[in-house]
């Protein structure tokens, strides 16, 4: 098979979240240990940190990437979902796993996948997993897909833990209280290895300290901390908070014996999209008019996002928006600016709600929308209309965001 042929016959075969939502979720680790032992248990064979959270855990997890390759480790990072490309989940150093190791893998082990019923998140994990230890990598930064407890990517044993940002999201999974929430997330902790919380969060901290002292676990809150921040090239407000908790781990993986300078921290900092690739994180795709994508999808992530695009200086706001259909708008609403001009798409994935139904919603609640049939025809008309001194948002979803890449 050619790449997209096999690219093609993984998303077709397997359930995928990104793409179906819960009739993909796995409740248990059962099938990820099976692919596990299958492959010769590639986890154990490179070192790791692992990153959960409901917000901030990819730009974290790039951002620790960055630092590390800085310091002249060979680095893997996988992260989820893709945007544009499958392979931009695996990389190491920056640089996507090959096409051929894709064909190879699924080539390898098709007949185990067609006789066991993995979801397509625990046949990539698996995948992961074997290309770092076949590329031999010092340390990778493995990033949960979903919760924490019974996400595939928790059968590694890392040198530290981080936990960001805690807010609702998933709900019919993890539950429906930050409480449930954080305790789902607290599952990666591990005992005896130490854990960072990106951001202190009164009515959970003590979710993870119980949990840390279960596991006779160190736990640190970088935000309580005395911690040197650096400027990253990651500019949205919201990275401010996630700085603290990548430092914090690059401080204790250097009590561990790491090599990392201070002038590594600061490369890696201002070079994470350089060095990684990271996209849509508060990116600015143009100027006049100024074009903003952001993959922000939740309360708390939309929340810190629409403040800094309110700081923005423009004449007028066009905002192009889609979600998933399983997503409560509910406290969504009172974020959205009443002076700005809607675009309303459809994510081109099943889960995407129909532009129709939600532009209804706009409109009861009387905003001016007007409904478009595809993200890339809602993002052209909003460019169109506006003026040199406008702002154009892209977002509310991942697969918007996807879209325009």
């Amino acid at each position: 098979m050619t790449y997209q042929e096999t690219v093609n016959w993984m998303f077709t075969q397997l359930p995928m979240y990104q793409k179906q939502g819960k009739t993909a979720f796995k409740k248990d680790l059962t099938n990820t240990l099976l692919l596990a032992n299958h492959l010769n248990n590639p986890q154990h064979k490179f070192k790791s940190i692992h990153v959960a959270g409901t917000n901030g855990k990819g730009s974290s997890s790039h951002m620790l990437a960055s630092v590390l390759q800085e310091a002249g480790y060979k680095v893997g990072l996988y992260t989820s979902p893709h945007l544009k490309d499958f392979r931009e989940r695996i990389k190491v150093n920056g640089v996507e796993v090959s096409k051929q190791f894709v064909i190879g893998f699924i080539k390898r082990n098709r007949s185990f996948f067609e006789v066991n019923p993995l979801s397509f998140f625990e046949m990539t994990v698996g995948m992961a997993f074997d290309y770092f230890a076949k590329q031999k990598v010092d340390i990778a930064i493995i990033e949960v897909g979903l919760g924490g407890r019974l996400d595939s990517t928790n059968i590694i044993t890392p040198e530290v833990s981080l936990i960001t940002n805690i807010g609702y999201d998933h709900t019919q999974f993890l539950g429906n209280t930050l409480p449930l929430i954080a305790s789902e997330k607290a599952g990666i902790i591990k005992p005896n290895i130490p854990v960072v919380i990106s951001e202190t969060q009164k009515e959970i901290e003590t979710v993870f300290e119980d949990i840390a002292n279960q596991n006779n676990s160190k736990i640190f809150f970088a935000d309580q901390s005395e911690i040197k921040t650096y400027p990253t090239d990651l500019i949205g407000d919201y990275q401010q908070k996630n700085i603290k908790g990548v430092l914090k781990v690059i401080e204790i993986l250097k009590q561990k014996n790491y090599k990392i300078s201070n002038l590594n921290i600061k490369s890696g900092l201002l070079n994470t999209v350089l060095n990684t690739g990271l996209k849509g994180r508060w990116q600015i795709l143009q100027n006049n008019p100024k074009v903003i994508c952001d993959t922000a999808h939740n309360y708390e992530g939309l929340k810190i996002t629409i403040n800094q695009l309110l700081k923005e200086q423009y004449d007028n706001l066009h905002i192009v928006f889609g979600v998933v259909d399983d997503k409560d708008l509910t406290k969504i609403w009172s974020l959205l600016p009443k002076n700005a001009k809607y675009y309303i798409c459809k994510p081109d994935v099943p889960r995407g709600m129909s532009e129709k139904k939600l532009l209804s919603q706009f409109l009861e609640l009387n905003f001016d929308a007007n409904s478009y049939s595809s993200v890339n025809e809602a993002s052209n008309a909003a460019i169109s209309q506006a003026l040199p001194t406008d702002v154009v948002y892209i977002g509310g979803s991942t697969f918007v965001v996807a879209e325009i890449f």
